[in-house]
């Protein structure tokens, strides 16, 4: 069982530009990860299975709706403390961060934007409480970044919807008690439906054999002549931009996560370089790995400048979903940077379970192609410099 012994790196004092309050959701949520998280992740990450045990603190400490008001379970939370939040809890691993973000930002905020009264009521505070487990299904097995494409079909019947098709690599599907499931109309309109666990014609199953991401339970949702009563209709549209512009605060805690992963992996690395000997010295000492830190700590430095100022902008709704893809593309690849120059300062034991480092690395050989992939955040900002599309 790993001791978390965890201190920041803050190389040019961005705590600074935190208020108080940011500060304590960020503290509260690291000494949660500290306790509860650190010590048996590496066991749940070679099994392969979330700790579901976990799920009652992490309701607790209102990772679930943190950015819903009050009324429906949410913390009231702005969007820098809801980074920050974001920050430690991939920190402690990408699942437990995933949990969070899938259940906020992509469930409950929908239900809080597009539902009614009674889908707010039905869902809201049971989502926040985690009684109840929520996925989203876009993504397909032949459309990932094209989900406009999406093959996915529903059709009327008297008082209900039948939805035909499958979604693929969704996280939580395998355990979730509802599933935001976006659909096509036979004139290709677009539909957002809330789909429960019991409701006919619809299953789920797990990928058991991926190397990355082992502990969030991954999956697809199956829909054979679903049958979905039309009070579970979210919302309808004639673009897939709605449900592109759901991914907004996904791609967010993307992009403030995965710093928590650089951050963690900066100080396992700088803390064994003092401890490690070899030739007689501290390999601190050699100026290859001075190198390796010194670029590590000023990548983290300037993506947690960038994360601070993007969660202003989205505090003042000044954020572009462009933006939010510069950072969520940039971020990532400092921490995927970050940890293999940390795996190589640690030598063979960067490979073992007794360093936090391997894992980390292999959950971002998935977060470079999650919630977008970089080739796509990479056109999406070409695009808006430009002018022209690529894609």
């Amino acid at each position: 069982m790993r001791k978390d012994q965890f201190e920041s790196p803050d190389y040019y004092m961005v705590e600074k530009l935190f208020s108080e309050e940011q500060i304590i959701v960020r503290d509260a949520t690291r000494q949660w990860v500290k306790e509860y998280v650190s010590p048996i992740i590496e066991d749940y990450n070679l099994k392969g299975v979330f700790p579901k045990e976990l799920i009652k603190g992490i309701a607790e400490i209102g990772g679930f709706g943190a950015i819903l008001p009050a009324k429906y379970g949410g913390s009231e939370l702005d969007l820098i403390s809801y980074g920050l939040m974001m920050q430690e809890l991939e920190r402690g691993d990408s699942s437990i961060r995933v949990m969070c973000s899938i259940q906020t930002s992509l469930v409950m905020n929908n239900i809080y934007e597009h539902g009614n009264d009674f889908h707010k009521e039905e869902f809201l505070l049971k989502l926040s409480k985690g009684e109840l487990i929520g996925s989203f299904g876009l993504s397909e097995p032949g459309h990932g970044s094209d989900p406009a494409s999406m093959q996915t079909r529903h059709t009327i019947d008297g008082d209900h919807y039948i939805i035909n098709g499958s979604k693929m690599w969704i996280g939580n599907a395998p355990f979730c008690d509802i599933a935001l499931v976006w659909s096509k109309s036979a004139n290709d309109n677009y539909a957002c439906f809330i789909v429960r666990r019991n409701d006919p014609g619809f299953s789920t199953s797990k990928i058991d054999k991926k190397w990355s991401f082992r502990a969030s339970e991954t999956g697809e949702l199956i829909f054979d002549n679903c049958k979905v009563h039309k009070k579970y209709l979210l919302f309808e549209s004639d673009s897939i931009n709605a449900a592109l512009r759901s991914l907004n605060i996904a791609r967010y805690a993307v992009a403030c996560g995965s710093i928590g992963i650089a951050m963690e992996c900066y100080d396992v690395a700088l803390k064994y370089s003092n401890e490690r000997t070899q030739f007689g010295k501290k390999i601190s000492s050699n100026q290859l790995i001075q190198k390796k830190l010194v670029d590590m700590v000023t990548e983290i430095t300037k993506a947690q400048l960038l994360n601070w100022k993007l969660g202003m902008m989205m505090n003042d709704g000044d954020a572009t979903f462009e933006q939010i893809s510069m950072a969520k593309r940039n971020n990532v690849s400092v921490a995927y940077n970050v940890a293999r120059n940390a795996r190589q300062i640690l030598g063979g034991m960067g490979i073992t379970a007794e360093y936090p480092v391997m894992r980390h690395l292999i959950n971002l050989e998935t977060l470079i192609t999650y919630q977008g992939t970089d080739e796509i955040h990479t056109l999406i900002t070409g695009r808006n410099i430009t002018g022209v599309s690529a894609f």
